[in-house]
Order: C-alpha cells, then sequence, then structure tokens
C-alpha cells in the first residue's frame, strides 16, 4: 500500500464490540427506529452489539451505565442516538462532555459539515459529539434516522476499527 492513511486503517481492530444506548423517555425497542438503524450498519459492517439500552435523557441514569461500558472489558465503542438537541430536556452532550478523557472535537465537527449539506443551517442545533472514556470510544448523534444514517455510513463505520486500534495504543 502507497497510501500511509490506508496502510494505517489496515491494522485496524475488527470486530468491534459495541454498546448503543438510545437517550429517549418515550422510545421502545419496538418504536426505537434510530437505534434500529445504528445496529444494522454495525452488524452489516460485521461489528458485534454486545448490548442495547434505552434510557431517559437523565444524567443520574446515563453516568452509571457509560461508567459501566467503559470499566466493561467486553465493550470496545459505546454509540448513543438522541438527546443531542438544545432543548431543557437534552442533558446528553452535557453528561457525556463530562465523561470524555480524550475529546474528539473533529466528529462533530465533521458531523455538522456533512449534515448541513443534507439539511442546510438547522445543523447548528445538533451537539454531536465524542471522544475517549479512558480507552473506551464513546460517540453521539442525533436519533432520526437520517442523522444516524449518515453519521454511521460516512464516520463512523469507515473509521471505528481505526479508532478503537488508536483508543488502546
Amino acid at each position: 500500500m502507497d497510501n500511509p492513511v490506508e496502510a494505517h486503517k489496515a491494522s485496524a481492530i475488527d470486530p468491534i464490540r459495541c454498546a448503543v444506548v438510545t437517550v429517549s423517555d418515550t422510545r421502545t425497542v419496538e418504536t426505537d427506529t434510530g437505534g434500529q438503524c445504528l445496529i444494522d450498519h454495525l452488524e452489516d459492517a460485521g461489528h458485534v452489539l454486545v448490548e442495547r439500552q434505552i434510557v431517559p435523557d437523565e444524567p443520574a441514569v446515563m453516568r452509571p451505565l457509560l461508567e459501566r461500558f467503559r470499566d466493561a472489558e467486553n465493550v470496545d465503542v459505546v454509540l448513543m442516538t438522541g438527546g443531542t438537541g438544545i432543548t431543557a430536556r437534552d442533558q446528553t452532550y452535557e453528561t457525556v462532555s463530562d465523561m470524555l478523557t480524550k475529546p474528539l472535537p473533529g466528529y462533530g465537527e465533521l458531523f455538522r459539515m456533512l449534515s448541513y449539506e443534507e439539511i442546510g443551517a438547522a445543523t447548528i442545533l445538533s451537539r454531536a459529539t465524542g471522544g475517549l472514556m479512558q480507552r473506551t470510544v464513546l460517540l453521539t448523534m442525533p436519533g432520526s434516522r437520517a442523522a444516524v444514517r449518515l453519521a454511521m455510513q460516512k464516520i463512523i463505520v469507515p473509521e471505528l476499527g481505526h479508532l478503537v486500534r488508536e483508543a488502546r495504543r
């Protein structure tokens, strides 16, 4: 391989063991289309779903769950959908940001740039964020199927193995 980026990505870890968290006060497994879309993309890429949770947008609920995933030997990545907006109820950004030991600002920036191409200036309402909780990758995204599809196809699935490899070094 002549391309150093491709050579570097070729040494990525695969398959990735993932926990999926949907942040919602109203969704159930049956109605969580964004979470299911996320899982479908992971499984189509050959990754493993370790656990799926649906939780309210409450720091007191999210924080212990994320700590458990951070400390679990069988979880490489936590992917969260929902709770990234700006309403008074949306607390995911603050909760996640407080837990990141190494933020990845480029993830949210890239998500919003790509989202702008699809929905225009309304993308400023998204507070998608990500980074590392010690050695566990944590990425958030809005809960709509379109937002999940965008994040998974254009950013997360192509870089997931590379992210985990770097996080474990």
